[in-house]
């Protein structure tokens, strides 16, 4: 996509008709979005179809991922029919794996420094996957509420950013502050419904969304096909 065309393109697509329709439309453009839900509730997934998505569009993208390396993410996305080797050969798609362990309470300000560097390279979309981790080895509350500001200022400068977060790694008052300072923020829950997994996606707003949001979905992981949108009640049985 030329820069004209990115231009004339006023959100990050997922790539999945269904599931832009329940997102308003798709991400605008210099949105600092939380994704946040329990354990195997869908977030890397829903990460990796929206940077799917935007490298379809021609957007450059950045992964800083405690949950794969490059190795181990290109088959997992070419499992649900996600291909990116050739954006990753072309270097539209950059993967930098992360441990925090090793940061301790310097994480989350590293991770933002990192996400600084690479903004300079005009980066469209930088996915940061998960930031559970590094605010698991982080003692000082406010450093949370400080990565969130500073990834807020990247925005402005027209990066979108998306975080994902499980919703038990941090206090509910700095839960509140950080999903008030996010344009986005899309709530994932995997609940048990007898001996069925239930997943259940809810946009708990998206600010400049081209149409309503606010929907409560069921969606399907299905192996060679991705993201599938369900009535919440087949979702349920």
């Amino acid at each position: 996509m030329s820069g004209d065309k990115k231009q004339a393109k006023k959100v990050i697509s997922s790539g999945n008709a269904e599931l832009d329709g329940r997102m308003g439309g798709g991400l605008p453009r210099g949105t600092l979005g939380l994704i946040e839900g329990n354990s195997g509730s869908g977030k890397s997934v829903l990460s990796q179809q929206i940077m799917w998505g935007a490298l379809q569009d021609g957007y450059t993208v950045s992964l800083f991922s405690s949950e794969n390396s490059v190795k181990s993410l290109v088959p997992q996305m070419s499992s649900i029919d996600l291909d990116i080797m050739e954006f990753l050969l072309l270097g539209k798609f950059r993967v930098y794996p992360v441990e925090f362990s090793h940061l301790g309470d310097n994480a989350v300000t590293e991770l933002i420094q990192a996400m600084k560097r690479e903004n300079e390279y005009s980066r469209d979309l930088i996915v940061v996957d998960s930031l559970t981790s590094a605010i698991i080895h982080t003692t000082h509350e406010q450093s949370i509420l400080n990565f969130f500001e500073e990834a807020k200022r990247l925005c402005a400068q027209g990066v979108t950013i998306l975080v994902t977060l499980h919703n038990q790694a941090v206090a509910s008052d700095i839960v509140g502050s950080i999903r008030s300072m996010c344009d986005a923020h899309i709530n994932l829950k995997a609940e048990q419904d007898g001996q069925k997994l239930v997943k259940i996606l809810e946009v708990a707003k998206i600010r400049g969304a081209a149409s309503v949001t606010g929907d409560i979905v069921g969606f399907d992981v299905e192996p060679g096909w991705g993201m599938r949108v369900i009535p919440i009640s087949k979702a349920r049985g």
